[in-house]
């Protein structure tokens, strides 16, 4: 059981942490779904904003750099190839 300093510690990480990491995923999430529905315009658009919230969540340290890496990484690539199909 951790004592009471270190649980308001971590409750107060998580309530700084939380938001960015979710800001994150969510726009992850819309980016692909509009790759998915076909809209590349709105998904190019939408791609930078999730680059740049993972790029503060990283710097932030709410996620680890090299996930932020491979997310944007992945993310770009699935929407590259998107466009060329």
């Amino acid at each position: 059981m951790p004592s009471a300093k270190a649980f308001r510690v971590s409750e107060r990480k998580k309530s700084i942490n939380q938001p960015l990491r979710s800001r994150a995923k969510n726009l992850v999430t819309r980016t692909r779904r509009m790759i998915a529905d076909g809209d590349m315009e709105a998904a190019e658009i939408a791609a930078k904003g999730a680059v740049v919230a993972l790029d503060k969540a990283a710097n932030k340290g709410a996620i680890h750099k090299n996930t932020a890496s491979r997310k944007k990484s992945r993310l770009i690539r699935h929407l590259n190839d998107a466009k060329n199909n």
